[in-house]
């Protein structure tokens, strides 16, 4: 009861925020007894600087909510995450490996750009594979021509980033095989850090197979594209994913205020 009047507040809010989309004071207080809708509004209002979701609720659902509470960044109309594997041949960033269950092309060029930007705020150099079964237009199929055509909607964007694709993981990890078999590539003589893949289930997988085969430790789900610091965590976590996680909240929370001072 004591929180009557900040679920009211909050309910105002987001009334307010979403009444062109169907949205009524009515229906978003009702909103406010959920922990997800509560809890967001916090992170929004400024009453809190970060908010983790997910340890009891599906992440879909919660993905969702962060949409229509906090928003998109300006400029993008996706948001994604991203997965860091620390391993003995370095640190490695994989994108998407929570978010979007379906990936088109538009929704694949978003998760590109936003993986290139978080990759430069952990302090890295982002060089980027947009991995497939397919090797630089040798397969025509659709999954292989969305990954095509947006490498190629980058290079127009940012011919100055380092990413080429399609291509398979061999090709993405074996800097000498990728030179001399494409020498055409853009990424010569550089060797791969960030693997964007076509959709979730390869993303997912993939580190997910590299954790079970004990290759390396995991910093994530990291959530990209959100105005706020809003995060996501799956119900299996273990308590050490749990605070690498609110170090990331931290330091996403952070950079954020200072960007607003």
């Amino acid at each position: 009861d004591r929180e009557a009047p900040r679920r009211e507040k909050y309910a105002r809010m987001l009334a307010e925020k979403r009444q062109r989309q169907g949205g009524n004071y009515e229906n978003c207080l009702e909103k406010m007894f959920e922990r997800s809708y509560f809890g967001m509004m916090m992170v929004e209002n400024g009453d809190a600087d970060a908010f983790i979701a997910g340890i009891r609720s599906a992440n879909n659902e919660t993905a969702n909510i962060a949409k229509e509470v906090v928003g998109l960044k300006d400029g993008y109309d996706h948001f994604a995450s991203l997965h860091v594997l620390e391993t003995s041949k370095g640190t490695y960033f994989l994108a998407d490996t929570m978010i979007n269950g379906t990936t088109d092309e538009d929704t694949l060029y978003d998760i590109t750009r936003l993986t290139a930007d978080a990759v430069k705020f952990f302090a890295h150099d982002p060089v980027m594979a947009l991995v497939s079964y397919s090797n630089f237009g040798s397969n025509n199929e659709a999954e292989c021509a969305k990954v095509h055509n947006v490498v190629d909607r980058i290079h127009a964007l940012n011919p100055d980033l380092a990413i080429d694709g399609e291509m398979q993981i061999n090709y993405a990890f074996n800097t000498p095989v990728r030179d001399k078999v494409f020498p055409f590539n853009r990424l010569k003589g550089k060797d791969v850090n960030t693997l964007v893949f076509p959709n979730l289930s390869a993303a997912n997988a993939a580190y997910r197979i590299m954790l079970e085969m004990g290759v390396g430790e995991s910093i994530g789900p990291i959530q990209m594209g959100l105005k706020k610091p809003i995060h996501f965590i799956n119900v299996d976590a273990e308590v050490r994913d749990i605070i690498n996680l609110i170090a990331v909240a931290v330091l996403d929370a952070a950079v954020l205020e200072s960007c607003l001072i």
